[in-house]
């Protein structure tokens, strides 16, 4: 009965680290940028958009296409390193088993 105590007692405190991980992703931020720095996103640990900058140099009226694409590529750029850095940070946990939901 104790180590059903003690296993239990794991488990919580396991669980609230887990939580204030989480909590702690929203916090952290990664920059994604294309066009040699033209254009940078920020995006924090839950993939969410937090800025877009960008430079003058990048605008061609005649050119928008090319600032798209730019901007979908700083975007993908952000989304892939905050997808990195959730993995790493509740990878702990998890022990690197990618479960959906979690994150």
């Amino acid at each position: 009965m104790n180590n059903m105590q003690q296993m239990m007692k794991q488990v919580k405190k396991m669980q609230e680290q887990m939580l204030k991980a989480q909590e702690e992703l929203a916090t952290k931020t990664v920059e994604g940028s294309a066009g040699g720095g033209v254009v940078t996103v920020v995006v924090n640990g839950h993939r969410k958009l937090e800025s877009i900058t960008i430079k003058p140099e990048a605008v061609d009226p005649d050119d928008v296409e090319m600032l798209q694409d730019l901007v979908l590529s700083a975007v993908n750029d952000a989304m892939t390193k905050a997808e990195e850095l959730a993995n790493k940070d509740m990878g702990r946990f998890t022990g690197g088993m990618n479960i959906p939901g979690l994150f």
